[in-house]
């Protein structure tokens, strides 16, 4: 299958090597282009842990001039993939969630006592899901401190825009239902809604789902929030095929 990939750099290189090694052919399509903010003061003490919802988080924080201090505390990770991450970047102590942020509140809530300290979530500028606040509600104090943002593409590539006005696209990925709404409004700055109405959607969540649903495209939603689960749809779908 030919797929276009959505996911910001540097992800979306990884996820085109592996696709590339599951027999499909990517096209890049970055539609996030992700800033580090600087000089970001953690507001790391006094705390009892950190929280990452995302990968991204984590590249900012490597060249953070407070890092040292915030690997020193346990880690909660949004799932396996941030947990990987946050150990590589220099984190000892990490605990990995069922990669959604519902999931994460609710082991926070079971592993830790609200009178121990505050919590500090590094996070980007957007949230799917208020986490501070859902926290706050079970008594806890959270510090979200914000160390990137994800600006929205102005437009498609325009290899990736030739391919689909030529109908050489069989499907595209959405991680994140900001890549989805971004995706969509591309289509219709660029005449081509009808183009992108033959792709079909692998999407990680019903959530990022529901971003395209006015467009009524052809969505496929993947059994839990986690790339490979999308990948493995999407390998099913092509053998099926």
């Amino acid at each position: 299958m030919r797929i276009l990939v959505t996911r910001p750099e540097p992800d979306a290189q990884a996820q085109a090597e592996t696709l590339a090694a599951r027999g499909h052919e990517a096209v890049l399509a970055p539609l996030l282009i992700v800033e580090t903010i600087p000089r970001v003061a953690l507001g790391l003490d006094g705390a009892q842990a950190v929280i990452v919802t995302s990968r991204n988080t984590l590249r900012a924080l490597a060249g953070h001039a407070e890092r040292e201090q915030a690997f020193r505390l346990p880690l909660f990770a949004v799932g396996e993939a941030s947990a990987l991450k946050a150990m590589k970047v220099g984190f000892a102590d990490v605990t990995a969630g069922t990669n959604n942020a519902q999931g994460l509140v609710a082991l926070i809530v079971s592993a830790l006592d609200p009178k121990a300290g505050p919590l500090v979530h590094l996070s980007g500028e957007t949230l799917a899901f208020d986490l501070k606040s859902a926290l706050e509600a079970q008594g806890f104090e959270v510090r979200r401190k914000i160390l990137y943002r994800a600006v929205p593409a102005r437009e498609l590539p325009p290899a990736a825009l030739a391919a689909l006005r030529k109908q050489r696209l069989d499907a595209v990925i959405f991680m994140s239902p900001r890549t989805a709404r971004t995706f969509a409004d591309l289509l219709d700055k660029h005449g081509a809604v009808t183009q992108g109405k033959r792709l079909v959607c692998y999407c990680l969540s019903q959530a990022v789902a529901e971003e395209l649903a006015p467009l009524r495209f052809t969505v496929r939603v993947a059994e839990s929030p986690r790339e490979e689960d999308v990948l493995a749809l999407l390998d099913a779908d092509s053998a099926s095929s």
